[in-house]
């Protein structure tokens, strides 16, 4: 089992070094506050352990892209509304999500983009709510910076204790992350799958 996580470890040192690996980060962290359920931490924390130096940027990368998601989820929910959110979520967590909006309004998506509440669903309530886009988005960017921004200002500046504790807890975190990526990829390209045969499919239909 060790050899396996050693090698999967391995993997996870070389796949974060690529290109790849920051277009999947900054593809995970967009997704995460649309229609995702898999957020980008899994990859953020090894990719930033693995080169500190960098582990702002990635940090920064990483809020850059939830808020964009989250712009998106915001105009989907107002544009198709609640029949859009039922397909991502169930009613239960629509229904708490209200509740949230109802009792703090703008400061139920801050808590949701600090804590690990799905995000995608504060978006796309907050679209078919009606909440202002600018104080939708100062929350978002507020809120994924205290997430993934300290993250990373954590990591770099606390890089060599982290270190040691990634060594104390190899196995775990290294199987954690090494799900997270595989995760990451292959919703990745299910979801860009689903989207060529949508296409193909409406192409068909109108010809």
């Amino acid at each position: 089992m060790f050899e396996i996580l050693h090698e999967l470890s391995n993997w996870i040192k070389e796949f974060a070094e690529t290109d790849w690996a920051i277009l999947i980060l900054f593809v995970t962290a967009f997704l995460e506050s649309t229609i995702s359920p898999i957020p980008p931490d899994p990859l953020l924390i090894p990719m930033g352990i693995i080169n500190p130096s960098s582990a702002i940027w990635l940090g920064a990368l990483c809020t850059l892209a939830s808020v964009l998601g989250a712009v998106l989820g915001h105009r989907l929910g107002s544009q198709f509304g609640r029949p859009l959110l039922r397909k991502f979520v169930s009613e239960t967590r629509i229904q708490s999500g209200e509740s949230l909006f109802d009792k703090y309004g703008i400061w139920a998506v801050l808590v949701a983009a600090v804590t690990p509440i799905p995000y995608k669903v504060f978006t796309i309530l907050a679209g078919v709510l009606k909440l202002d886009m600018k104080r939708f988005l100062i929350a978002s960017i507020i809120g994924r910076g205290m997430r993934f921004l300290s993250l990373g200002v954590v990591i770099f500046l606390f890089g060599e204790d982290v270190q040691h504790f990634v060594e104390e807890q190899f196995e775990t975190l290294t199987l954690l992350a090494g799900v997270g990526v595989v995760a990451s990829v292959l919703f990745v390209v299910i979801l860009a799958k689903w989207k060529t045969k949508r296409r193909s499919s409406r192409k068909q239909s109108d010809g």
